[in-house]
């Protein structure tokens, strides 16, 4: 049984302001013609199919293109998706039944009552069937509320106890497909800057409610890695959504299941749209060296001596630059002495101090006046 395993789409996402449906688009393109070559058994999306919970129309439309694309494949390849934290069960639902018939199964909200069980599709090849489970985005209130459980239930309870009912087969194949974050034992997966995890690892689950699938197909972390075990896997964004992934590898994990109790096989399919994720780093003359760029750039300037107007020299050589960063004997002084100045405690302080290392000069009266307006209304706003 061969299949793709995708991840995090979070179509509709901006980077730094930018919006990346273009190259998203692109990188669905590259799925298609993957897909067509390879011509894989299913196509496996664990979840956060969009980046909002309420998608733009244009990314509505993008995912729309994608499926209809996808159908008109031959022969025709079952998809599996399942909803991730970032997206609406209900907006994911809408039509379900009907892409039925288009061999597309989408499993947008955990079971709603006490009968109800996981959405599971099962394929078959030459050793047999193999199950595919799918498991949405679990939270433990809507588990409670459906099960009728009056205790306290926490991720770890809640997505066991989700699987406990559905009584896998095991002397058989199957898949899990969820979207959570799993940890073992005391270990955690990397994380990158673009990832909503919460503090403290509170909605973490333990692997061992999971070890027993032939493979679990992992969403929610866009870094591409195993936790401990080789079958329970993420497969990583297919694009980079922060700077903190601008060296990861980005792609499709094509899997194959052979015998029941043979080792899987895992093939890296690379997916890259024409504008990368970069960061140069040196001094400004350093940076300017390495020739103009239209990918998205995040530039780490290391002058000593305070450069007149610097963005705006990048901004000529860097039309997507995302941001500017300073790294000197300065700025490491005031890390190591304590006066980094935190925006929570002093914003005007802060945004002069900014200001100042960025452009060269000190703030004019009227930009002050303009910068304590705007300090003063959002203050007002989070009152």
């Amino acid at each position: 049984m061969r299949f793709f395993h995708l991840s995090d789409l979070h179509i509709g996402r901006h980077l730094h302001g930018y919006s990346l449906l273009e190259q998203q688009k692109q990188v669905l393109g590259q799925v298609l013609r993957w897909a067509e070559e390879k011509k894989p058994d299913a196509i496996v999306i664990a979840g956060d199919i969009y980046d909002k919970v309420s998608p733009s129309g244009e990314a509505v439309l993008l995912f729309d293109w994608f499926l209809t694309e996808l159908s008109l494949l031959r022969p025709q390849i079952p998809l599996l998706l399942i909803s991730g934290n970032h997206d609406s069960s209900m907006r994911l639902k809408y039509a379900s039944e009907l892409m039925k018939k288009n061999r597309i199964y989408v499993a947008a909200r955990t079971p709603e009552g006490q009968e109800e069980h996981l959405q599971k599709l099962t394929l078959t090849d030459g050793y047999g069937p193999v199950h595919f489970y799918l498991l949405p985005y679990v939270r433990p209130r809507a588990v409670r509320m459906a099960t009728g459980e009056i205790h306290e239930t926490g991720y770890q309870e809640a997505v066991a106890g989700l699987l406990d009912r559905e009584r896998p087969d095991w002397g058989e194949r199957n898949v899990l497909i969820s979207h959570q974050f799993y940890t073992a034992g005391s270990w955690s997966p990397s994380v990158s800057d673009s990832e909503s995890i919460h503090v403290g690892g509170l909605d973490n689950v333990d692997i061992e409610a999971v070890r027993r699938f032939d493979y679990v197909a992992l969403g929610h972390l866009h870094s591409a890695q195993k936790v401990k075990e080789e079958h329970i896997r993420y497969c990583g964004s297919p694009m980079k959504y922060s700077v903190s992934e601008w060296k990861q590898p980005k792609g499709i994990l094509l899997v194959t299941l052979g015998a029941k109790g043979e080792p899987l096989q895992l093939e890296p399919l690379p997916l890259k749209p024409d504008r990368d994720v970069v960061r140069r780093r040196g001094t400004l003359e350093e940076v300017l060296s390495g020739g103009r760029s239209e990918d998205f750039i995040s530039v780490t300037l290391t002058d000593e001596k305070e450069r007149y107007q610097p963005r705006e020299i990048l901004e000529e050589y860097f039309p997507f630059l995302l941001e500017i960063k300073v790294e000197n004997s300065r700025t490491r002084n005031r890390i190591s002495t304590g006066e980094e100045m935190k925006w929570e405690e002093d914003p005007m302080a802060a945004f002069e101090q900014f200001f100042q290392e960025m452009q060269g000069r000190a703030m004019s009266e009227s930009e002050r006046k303009i910068l304590e307006e705007t300090v003063r209304e959002a203050g007002e706003e989070e009152v």
